[in-house]
């Protein structure tokens, strides 16, 4: 029998996606900003959404307030130290995109905010609804654009996302997430169906 250790209600839900807000005021002199989010997530799938969470104090709550747009752009291992710095840096005092070297692009459907061109995928997303929550404010962002690199697909097409090494937020720390154990729908799969698949995942 497992021993386990009582906390204080707290968010514990562990890993989390860690991804890369892009934000850009409205203004004409306007810089894109990025910034660092764990609490981030998929809401619903027609029409396709997301939500990410931000404290009213941090300086891209206005911007994607202002704006209505936002980009989640994915993070990979060589994006994680960039990754880290957005979360600890403040857009007020820093351009971001100049410190960790970052490119900023047109990003698909939106007028404002622009995509991270070294993050392996986005999603440009639209503000549908802002909602209160206590320490954060959630925006649920339609997506109505999305990019992925061209060199994680096969040349058949199909999509390798482990290829990308993405990263993840773990309790505090960053973790890879390379290893592929399966699939969906793996454990009622037939064994020739389970090698078949398993085999065309890149190690």
């Amino acid at each position: 029998m497992n021993k386990f250790r009582t906390f204080d209600p707290c968010t514990m839900l562990s890993p989390v996606p860690v991804v890369m807000v892009s934000c850009k005021g409205v203004e004409a002199e306007a810089k894109p900003n990025i910034i660092t989010i764990a609490w981030a997530g998929t809401v619903n799938s027609q029409p396709p959404m997301v939500s990410v969470s931000v404290r009213k104090e941090r300086y891209s709550h206005k911007l994607i307030k202002d704006s209505g747009e936002f980009v989640v752009n994915l993070v990979d291992e060589n994006l994680c130290k960039a990754c880290d710095y957005c979360g600890v840096k403040s857009g007020r005092d820093v351009d971001k995109f100049a410190e960790m070297q970052l490119d900023a692009m047109p990003a698909l459907g939106l007028e404002y905010a622009p995509a991270v061109a070294q993050a392996p995928a986005y999603l440009s997303c639209k503000v549908r609804q802002v909602i209160e929550l206590g320490s954060h404010d959630m925006f649920l962002g339609e997506v109505v654009g999305v990019q992925v690199r061209d060199d994680l697909f096969d040349p058949d097409g199909s999509l390798h996302m482990e290829s990308a090494k993405l990263v993840t937020y773990n309790h505090g720390v960053y973790q890879r997430t390379v290893d592929v154990l399966g699939f969906f729908g793996y454990s009622v799969a037939r064994p020739e169906v389970l090698e078949r698949r398993m085999g065309t995942y890149h190690k």
